[in-house]
């Protein structure tokens, strides 16, 4: 087995946020309704607040698959080099609010991507809940990385 280095724990972080972000996408699914559907079917134009990009049935699950088995993958490197201790136990407060941020984001794709018939009320009630959370998420992070630092530059250079 190779020598895992810093970079691969930065590499493994980065594939577990974006790989849980695709997850999240890939899980929650498109939420066009039923009803529009219909009526896409029946040749109506959908209105979309972003047009989604379409990878067909198989392809969404092609992806979907490959992210979690990266999300398990960066996952486990994460999880190993922290019981080697070659990964601070700290890392972890900066990482689990960033993965959070990542299945708030990808579900929050899934809704701003969902054909309607008029407005998408469902992406009003998102922004309200979705953007308190992240931000409430993403300064755990900004605090638990600022804290790190902190006990990094003590160790270094003690009073």
């Amino acid at each position: 087995m190779t020598k895992l280095n810093q970079a691969s724990f930065k590499l493994a972080a980065v594939v577990l946020i974006v790989a849980v972000t695709v997850v999240f996408w890939w899980i929650v699914g498109d939420q066009t309704n039923e009803a529009a559907r219909q009526l896409d079917a029946e040749g109506v134009e959908l209105d979309y607040a972003i047009r989604p990009v379409n990878l067909g049935p198989a392809g969404e699950r092609v992806v979907g698959v490959l992210a979690c088995i990266g999300a398990i993958g960066a996952f486990g490197v994460l999880v190993l080099g922290t019981y080697t201790r070659k990964v601070a136990f700290g890392w972890w407060w900066i990482l689990i609010p960033l993965v959070g941020v990542g299945a708030i984001v990808g579900w929050f794709w899934r809704v701003l991507t969902a054909g309607e018939i008029g407005a998408n009320i469902g992406l009003g009630f998102a922004v309200i809940y979705a953007c308190p959370l992240l931000v409430v998420l993403l300064t755990a992070a900004a605090v638990a990385t600022r804290r790190l630092q902190r006990d990094r530059e003590r160790r270094n250079h003690p009073s």
